[in-house]
């Protein structure tokens, strides 16, 4: 079972920059909304700066041969995760970084890898671990630590609150699932990938700015939360490709990619601590519960390869 959850030191590599890079994109997206911005401006703006940047790639590395010979099916699995994965899980997740606060929010979008491992036992298949019950109790308490730290946003937040990036962890969860099956059932290429995926969420995300009346709200925030959204945008547009990459390769199981990627906490609670002293607290009670998050995740993920 070890060796079945074993992989090139490559993949490794590549779920450790989204895990860095989304360890201190919160930190923008914080200043950002204490700035004035709003959950929907945020994940709009992210998204249109990867697109851009994907479609850019695109048009230098395949010119007119981009999306060429996609299938439908291959199109709509990287549609609907776009959709789930990517325009919801960012609403929800944003939305957190404003309630609770950036290193609060991020640890509990970690637990990602528990839905995540559960979809791909059951829908591709995937080997699973008998240590996933202890990792589930350990995830639980990490959260129950997390909801009674009193850290996060320093003006204060209701537990309830838990419920956005913890929403937004089975967002993203549905969503690399649905990445790992459409990145190893076709022939899409990860940029591919990742450019439907975003170009998806963009068409919903806009669409839901315009059904809601939310446009103006957009359109009129302070010049200063875009500097700081656009760079969080083009963070995650490195640290998403990464994420695909690491996806598309033929040992990188989401066991493997998802805890490693998920020790982001780790790193935005060391980054809020240092940038975000005047808008969070990082409290003993918030880096307790973010480490037993990420050890939690580690086991119900990747146990038979940690403990032999």
């Amino acid at each position: 079972m070890a060796d079945a959850l074993a992989a090139p030191p490559v993949v490794y590599a590549l779920a450790l920059v989204p895990a860095l890079l989304w360890g201190f994109s919160p930190v923008l997206s914080k200043r950002g909304m204490a700035a004035g911005g709003s959950s929907l401006q945020a994940s709009l703006v992210v998204v249109i700066v990867d697109s851009t940047l994907y479609l850019l790639a695109l048009a230098v590395l395949q010119g007119g041969d981009a999306f060429a010979g996609l299938t439908r099916e291959t199109v709509g699995v990287f549609v609907l995760a776009g959709v789930v994965g990517t325009a919801l899980g960012r609403l929800a997740t944003f939305a957190g970084v404003d309630r609770v606060g950036a290193s609060v929010n991020s640890a509990g979008v970690s637990a990602r890898p528990l839905f995540a491992t559960l979809l791909a036992v059951g829908f591709l298949g995937e080997p699973a671990a008998l240590t996933t019950a202890v990792g589930v109790v350990v995830l639980v308490v990490g959260l129950a630590a997390l909801a009674l730290a009193k850290g996060g946003d320093i003006s204060g937040w209701e537990s309830y609150e838990l419920l956005f990036p913890v929403g937004a962890a089975v967002c993203f969860a549905i969503g690399n699932v649905l990445r790992r099956y459409g990145l190893t059932s076709s022939g899409v290429s990860s940029l591919e990938a990742v450019a439907l995926n975003e170009l998806a969420a963009l068409v919903v995300l806009t669409g839901y700015a315009v059904a809601r009346g939310r446009v103006t709200e957009v359109r009129n925030a302070p010049l200063e939360t875009w500097k700081y959204f656009a760079g969080s945008g083009a963070v995650t547009a490195v640290a998403l490709l990464s994420l695909f990459a690491a996806l598309g390769h033929p040992e990188g199981t989401v066991a493997i990619v998802d805890p490693l990627a998920a020790t982001a906490p780790l790193f935005t609670t060391v980054f809020a601590y240092f940038l975000l002293g005047d808008l969070e607290r990082v409290t003993r009670g918030v880096v307790a519960g973010a480490a037993l998050i990420v050890l939690g995740v580690a086991l119900v993920t990747a146990g038979p390869a940690l403990l032999p």
